[in-house]
């Protein structure tokens, strides 16, 4: 079974084996903001299936992964490989609070200023574009919120940046989760969007109430799925 999420037409099917099933999530960052960053939603790893993620992090290029939770592997192995991990964990169920956002935006600015400054390399080969790889428990909580976070600071809606981020992974955010990401304002001092476009990345704006974004489960029944990681 394909453990990454080929939803979007951009990632190479050179990473699209694995022994893991579903856990990876490919998230590409919206066209308005020119950025070569990735994201990648996964759930949490352990000590004993560790090593197959490694597999996939070093196929995506991945230079940092945030933890979200409760750490369940040591982080050495991962800095042995030159990956740097980031532990910002927040309530399972919740949102970030302000303190976490800014450490969040810190590391997503960092490492997009650096992409941009090698984008010949990512540009002759995608599969070198850096990815910042972000879990919880599932990977549905609170790891998509932050990374619909830096969607919208990257100049997407933030209901367009739900709908995209639920697209790529199923039953992602619960009900206070998306009605923080509504009401969420861009920062001044995070990444700027490259664009002052009110469309989403797909080039036609999401026209979802957020009522309507309530009712869209994980198999897009009306049914809320709530993320409790």
């Amino acid at each position: 079974m394909n453990m990454i999420n080929t939803t979007d037409g951009r990632y190479s099917s050179r990473a699209r084996c694995s022994p893991l099933s579903r856990a990876f999530s490919v998230i590409e960052t919206p066209a308005i903001s020119l950025s070569p960053l990735r994201f990648l939603l996964l759930d949490c790893p352990t000590e004993s299936t560790l090593p197959l993620y490694m597999d996939e992090f070093r196929r995506l290029n991945v230079t940092d992964v945030v933890r979200c939770c409760q750490a369940t592997y040591n982080a050495s192995r991962l800095t042995e490989e030159g990956i740097n991990v980031l532990d910002l964990p927040f309530r399972d169920g919740g949102v970030p609070p302000p303190a976490i956002i800014g450490q969040w935006l810190k590391l997503v600015e960092t490492r997009d200023r650096e992409a941009r400054m090698n984008a010949s390399t990512s540009q002759d080969d995608p599969d070198m574009r850096p990815t910042i790889a972000v879990h919880c428990v599932a990977g549905l909580g609170r790891a998509p919120v932050l990374v619909a976070i830096a969607l919208i600071e990257m100049g997407m809606q933030p209901l367009d940046a739900v709908e995209y981020v639920r697209r790529k992974r199923r039953g992602a955010f619960n009900k206070p989760q998306i009605a923080f990401l509504d009401a969420y304002k861009r920062t001044t001092k995070s990444v700027k969007a490259r664009s002052v476009s009110n469309t989403s990345s797909a080039g036609s704006p999401i026209k979802f109430s957020l009522g309507k974004m309530f009712r869209i489960g994980s198999s897009g029944s009306k049914k809320e799925v709530a993320a409790s990681d």
